[in-house]
């Protein structure tokens, strides 16, 4: 379901642009629909067809996604396997400080090759209104002034959806425009796009190596733009809008955690209005690779913080969980009916790193 769909249904009860935005405001606030200034009645400000509407409405909009189930982490987020209303399973995840990170897609048809999401390709698209009810049942559980739209799925390959529900979160949703981040492995479109919005988000860049054959490995199936390029691209963004591109980089053990990517790090993003953002790779049993120490990742850090980058380390939240992106997913997938599905860390073949060989 689009959001333009709801309001569609609304207008046709007779309701009024200022009353169909006074319904989405309540939803994305996740208050009743009927919610409005404290005492103040319905009837005062909801014309009686649309009253008689809301009902139906709301159960409508309950359906679009469920908790199936939540796995919290010991580093305070909590990992959420989201039931779509076609039964497709989706991830969401409460992340600290009032951060939500939300899926735009079943599944992702990047196929990059340490991403547990996009390992059956793409199943099919999230409804902007399906975002927006992840955010719904997160700001049920805690406060919410964040989203970051990080989860499964490339928010590049349904645009259309994933700009509607960011128009909607930033407007009715009350959530300011620089904490709305659009996060991407890059694509020509999105620079073209996204500054002419009424709701313009702040960026993710997936990089993960400054040498293109090896980002061609790693992201097969991203856009072949040379990542010298996609930095250039990314700080007239950051320019134009005042905010930080924040680079996104999975620290994988051997792969690209050399000296020799740290200085192209320095090379491509020094005197950039830009964040890095060393992720060490959360390890599944699905997948050979495995993360750097915790000495090394330490040592990468301090390399960049000393060239000049400003550098921070993120780890996937709720990692005591298996919680990488699409980790639960593959698990509740793979899991016989009724069977009881894991949550312990799971055992797993590590591949030697070019150190060890």
């Amino acid at each position: 379901m689009r959001i333009e769909a709801l309001r569609q249904s609304m207008r046709a009860t007779g309701a009024k642009d200022c009353h169909i935005d006074r319904v989405l405001r309540a939803w994305t606030q996740a208050r009743p629909l009927d919610a409005g200034a404290r005492r103040h009645q319905p009837e005062n400000y909801l014309p009686l067809a649309l009253r008689n509407a809301l009902p139906a409405l709301q159960d409508e909009l309950s359906a679009l996604a469920r908790v199936r189930s939540e796995h919290p982490g010991e580093d305070g987020s909590s990992r959420l396997l989201i039931e779509l209303a076609d039964g497709q399973t989706v991830e969401s995840v409460l992340l600290p400080r009032d951060g939500l990170c939300v899926s735009t897609q079943v599944g992702c048809a990047v196929g990059c090759t340490f991403c547990m999401t996009g390992r059956d390709g793409l199943l099919r698209q999230v409804s902007s209104a399906e975002m927006v009810a992840q955010v719904i049942l997160g700001r049920t559980r805690r406060k919410v002034g964040r989203v970051v739209f990080m989860g499964m799925g490339e928010p590049s390959h349904n645009m259309d959806n994933v700009l509607e529900a960011i128009d909607l979160l930033g407007t009715a949703g009350a959530i300011g425009h620089k904490n709305l981040v659009f996060s991407t492995v890059g694509d020509r479109r999105v620079f073209e796009r996204l500054p002419g919005e009424r709701v313009v988000p702040a960026l993710a860049l997936s990089l993960h190596s400054t040498r293109a054959e090896l980002r061609a490995e790693l992201l097969p199936r991203a856009p072949r733009i040379d990542p010298a390029e996609l930095v250039e691209l990314a700080e007239t963004y950051a320019r134009g809008t005042g905010y930080p591109i924040q680079y996104q980089w999975t620290l994988i053990d051997g792969i690209n955690d050399s000296t020799e990517e740290m200085d192209g790090i320095v090379r491509l993003l020094s005197g950039k209005y830009a964040i890095m953002n060393l992720i060490p790779y959360n390890a599944t049993a699905s997948l050979a690779y495995r993360r750097p120490p915790v000495s090394r990742v330490t040592e990468l850090t301090r390399y960049l913080h000393a060239h000049g980058v400003r550098t921070t380390v993120r780890n996937s939240a709720a990692q005591d969980v298996d919680g990488g992106c699409g980790q639960l997913r593959a698990r509740q997938s793979e899991a016989t009916p009724g069977s009881t599905i894991p949550l312990h860390r799971q055992s797993f073949r590590e591949k030697p790193s070019a150190r060890d060989r």
